[in-house]
C-alpha cells in the first residue's frame, strides 16, 4: 500500500506518517494484514476533522484481500474510488492525457507509457511539478518503485564561473566585539497587573498552504 500525495509537503508528510502509524498497531492488534480501507478511514476521518486546514490532497493505492484499490482522498475528507486520478498543479495536463488514452485491461508497458505520457504534460505545462518521472508498480506480494524512470529538463550548461566568492568580497563597514564577561544583568521587578501571559494556539493554525504554529504573548489588562 503506498500514497502519493499534493499540497502542503508538511501536511502530506505529517498525515501519511500518522495513518502509517495507526495501520501498524491495527496489525499487531489484529494480527492481521490491513486493508486498504483501513487507511482510508484513518486519512478521510483526520482531514474531515480539520475541515480542510490541512493541505494534503492524497492518492492511496494498495492491493488488498479485496483486489487493487485506487482511493483519492482531498483536504475536506471527502473520498472517490477511481480506476485511475491526478492530483497537484499540473493534474490538468496529466489528466487529460489519461482520460485520452486509458482504456481497460492495459498490459503493464502500456500503462507505463501512459503513466510517462501524463506526468510529462504536467512537467511542460507547469512550473511546480518538477522534472522527473518516479514509477510505483503495486501488484499482489510485489511492489516495484522505479525512481527517477524518466528524467526531463535536463541541464545541460553550467556557467564556468565559481559561485565561491573568496572571504572578504563583501566589506564589512562597522564590527564591534562585546565579551560576555562584561555585560550587566539587572533583575527587574515589575507588578503582577503588567506581567505578560502566554497564548498558545495549537494545531491545525494552518489556511490552505500555509502552516504555521503560532504562538502570542498578550498584555494582561489591568483590572479596574
Amino acid at each position: 500500500m503506498y500514497c502519493c500525495g499534493a499540497g502542503t509537503a508538511a501536511d502530506c508528510d505529517f498525515v501519511t506518517d500518522m495513518v502509517s502509524h495507526e495501520l501498524e498497531l491495527i496489525r499487531l492488534n489484529t494480527n492481521r494484514e490491513c486493508r486498504v480501507v483501513n487507511a482510508v478511514t484513518i486519512a478521510r476521518n483526520h482531514l474531515f476533522y480539520y475541515g480542510g486546514y490541512i493541505g494534503a490532497y492524497l492518492i492511496i493505492g494498495g492491493v488488498d484481500c479485496k483486489g487493487p484499490h485506487l482511493v483519492n482522498v482531498s483536504a475536506e475528507g471527502t473520498v472517490k474510488w477511481v480506476p485511475y486520478y491526478a492530483t497537484g498543479s499540473g493534474s490538468l495536463s496529466a489528466i487529460s492525457m489519461i482520460e485520452s488514452y486509458y482504456k481497460e485491461d492495459l498490459a503493464l508497458e502500456e500503462a507505463k507509457e501512459l503513466i510517462v505520457r501524463a506526468i510529462e504534460g504536467g512537467i511542460y505545462h507547469d512550473l511546480g511539478s518538477g522534472s522527473n518521472v518516479d514509477l510505483c508498480i503495486i501488484q499482489k506480494g510485489k511492489v516495484e518503485y522505479l525512481r527517477n524512470y524518466v528524467r526531463k529538463n535536463k541541464k545541460e550548461f553550467s556557467m564556468e564561473q565559481s559561485y565561491a566568492f573568496p572571504k572578504g568580497t563583501t566589506k564589512v563597514l562597522k564590527e564591534s566585539v562585546v565579551k560576555l564577561a562584561d555585560l550587566k544583568i539587572e533583575e527587574v521587578s515589575m507588578p503582577m497587573e503588567v506581567l505578560l501571559s502566554l497564548i498558545h494556539i495549537s494545531e491545525p493554525t494552518r489556511l490552505l498552504s500555509i502552516s504555521y504554529a503560532v504562538f502570542c504573548l498578550k498584555k494582561k489588562k489591568k483590572k479596574k
